[in-house]
């Protein structure tokens, strides 16, 4: 895929991965669209890195309408989803509630579901269009007080199946990628980004995975992609 003048929208773009693969699909030519909740830092990555602000949660099926309709009001078509935006912490599993599950699952599972579902009903129209989900290594192996955000990455992963034997026939492809640790404000308190360490995982490393599947040929995906730190110890 040639991504100069591809049209992206990029849920949970105003920090972390999000904002580094905006950047760099930017840099690549690509015409992108970012969500976030915070107003005002969201306005303000968009300002950095060229993007369209779309201040919108993806839990909110009313903000998942509104960034497919600004996204194709302001580039006229559209050509992939980041779905990016996350949520998560840890917690042992004989503490956590019901109201634990129903938020990040909100997030991780429902809204990135539909977000999904509102971007491939304008793919199929035009038979083309990319979906890559963000996901986690906690995807494929749950860990002690991982019970509610491990199981909501295994939900995106068995989405993503389900998504790439459907859409297939229309020429979508859809792809999951699971970084491993990357220093972002996943998780930290405030949402402040951690400053980078020279052995963990940037996001800069997990937007270049993400590039890279999507400049592959459109005749090939890549279904499923894991990215490590090389020597994390």
């Amino acid at each position: 895929m040639n991504l100069k003048d591809k049209v992206f929208i990029v849920t949970g773009g105003s920090s972390g991965i999000g904002k580094a693969t905006a950047a760099l699909l930017i840099e690549k030519g690509a015409k992108v669209s970012i969500t976030g909740r915070d107003k005002d830092k969201l306005e303000r990555v968009a300002n950095e890195v060229g993007a369209l602000a779309i201040h919108a949660d993806v839990s909110q099926q009313a903000d998942i309408d509104k960034t497919i309709k600004e996204t194709l009001d302001a580039f006229g078509n559209l050509d992939g989803l980041i779905n990016n935006a996350g949520h998560g912490w840890s917690k042992l599993m004989h503490e956590v509630t019901w109201e634990d599950f129903e938020e990040i699952y909100r997030v991780n599972v429902f809204g990135a579901a539909m977000m999904g579902q509102a971007a491939a009903k304008v793919f199929m129209e035009q038979r083309s269009g990319n979906i890559v989900n963000i996901a986690s290594t906690a995807a494929l192996k749950g860990y002690a007080h991982g019970s509610v955000y491990s199981s909501s990455k295994f939900a995106l992963r068995g989405l993503t199946q389900c998504w790439q034997q459907e859409l297939r026939r229309d020429n979508i492809r859809v792809m999951l990628i699971n970084p491993s640790e990357v220093t972002t404000a996943f998780n930290q308190p405030g949402r402040k980004e951690r400053a980078a360490v020279e052995n963990k995982l940037r996001s800069e490393e997990i937007a270049h995975a993400i590039i890279g599947a999507l400049e592959m040929d459109d005749r090939g995906y890549i279904p499923e992609l894991s990215v490590h730190a090389t020597n994390p110890f």
